[in-house]
């Protein structure tokens, strides 16, 4: 079986904030006579159960919305029981939550701590820049709750990383979201481009272009190439380095297909990516399909090749075996998952172009360390290697 990962909308599209940018919120049209979704305790165990009993290296659980903490700490105290009573001898189980953290307690801080949640937490940059787009029913920004929020996550002893999306409110201020981020503690650090289409196809106003994408991307890289490369992650970054040395990036938009992970609706309904939760896309149910026939599904094994299906343009590209044509999300029409060229396009290759020497530089002295350990290794010298988690975004 290939692996795949699971990504689990709790609450579906409902959320506790209002961000005016969240490509979400109109999920919720998907079930109209749902106004509060929550998954039910039969879904969750046969989401689960059933997950765990295939072969996989690694049985990931991301936890997204919406807003998962709506749920409440029993859900996920229930969700650790269920994956405990079905793990089995030998079953690696990794879990990422993905959450504004507003309704993170110390209680539920220590939870997540205690069974290895990965957390990101949403945070955009400073206050100023975080606010702009991340605010209440009320209006109220929510950058001081984040904060706080991290605060509790560490004093429990959780392992939080940042998620940071680019918009028009902070793309031009690379510099100072990242000497921001790094300040606050955040040596994780995950970057991505907030795209939305009206209604005709040209992006919405809180939304990034090619040329703000490829500034910000530039700008960042200057920042942290200078002395950072040891010391702070960045997962675009990683990624490239793993193409580089022809591994598997961790960025699903740099894979040649759209076959890694399924979206787990609140009632059971499977869909192949949580950019495109559309009626027409629904692949089955949790309570009636197997994970083998989701995998055989023609709706996904359709939504997956077409990823490669490349313009011409991006067919003859120099840089297509690292941004393999970027997430079809991009390419332009939001309403079709294939053809076109991705609208960051053009930032894409002013970065590849500013930073791909460098990259390359970086991929070799990597090769190299994993060669001289791997000798010291093999002559009875102990060897050191970094380990690092990620949510999916």
């Amino acid at each position: 079986m290939k692996p795949f990962s699971l990504l689990l909308k709790p609450a579906g599209a409902d959320c506790n904030l209002r961000c005016s940018h969240c490509f979400y919120r109109s999920r919720a049209t998907l079930y109209p006579n749902t106004p509060q979704p929550r998954m039910a305790a039969d879904v969750l165990e046969r989401t689960i159960r059933s997950y765990l009993a295939t072969d996989q290296p690694v049985h990931l659980f991301s936890w997204q919305g919406g807003e998962p903490t709506l749920m409440g700490r029993d859900f996920f105290e229930q969700v650790t029981a269920v994956q405990v009573e079905h793990g089995g001898p030998g079953t690696v189980i990794a879990n990422g939550l993905q959450t504004n953290g507003l309704r993170i307690d110390d209680s539920f801080a220590r939870h997540l701590a205690r069974y290895r949640f990965l957390v990101g937490v949403s945070i955009d940059g400073p206050p100023e820049l975080h606010d702009r787009y991340r605010r209440s029913r009320s209006g109220e920004g929510s950058a001081a709750g984040a904060r706080a929020a991290v605060e509790r996550l560490r004093r429990q002893g959780a392992e939080v990383n940042a998620v940071t999306l680019v918009t028009r409110a902070n793309a031009g201020r690379a510099a100072e979201v990242y000497d921001y981020l790094k300040k606050e503690g955040f040596l994780f650090q995950q970057y991505v481009p907030c795209v939305e289409f009206d209604g005709e196809g040209g992006l919405l106003p809180f939304s990034v272009g090619g040329d703000e994408w490829g500034e910000f991307l530039c700008a960042l890289f200057d920042e942290w190439i200078r002395g950072d490369v040891r010391k702070v992650s960045i997962r675009d970054f990683d990624s490239i380095v793993a193409a580089i040395l022809g591994r598997s990036p961790s960025l699903c938009r740099m894979e040649k297909e759209c076959r890694h992970y399924f979206v787990v609706e609140h009632n059971g309904d499977i869909y192949p990516c949580d950019f495109f939760v559309r009626r027409e896309l629904r692949i089955g149910n949790v309570m009636d399909m197997s994970w083998e026939e989701a995998l055989r599904s023609p709706v996904y094994e359709r939504f997956g090749s077409r990823k490669s299906e490349w313009c011409e343009e991006c067919a003859r590209c120099e840089y297509l075996s690292l941004c393999a044509g970027d997430c079809p999300k991009h390419r332009g029409d939001p309403s079709r998952a294939d053809g076109g060229k991705s609208v960051l396009c053009e930032g894409w290759k002013r970065f590849f172009r500013h930073a791909l020497p460098t990259f390359r530089s970086l991929a070799k002295e990597v090769a190299e360390e994993e060669a001289s350990r791997a000798a010291g290794l093999s002559s009875g010298t102990a060897g050191t290697a970094s380990k690092r988690q990620e949510v999916r975004s």
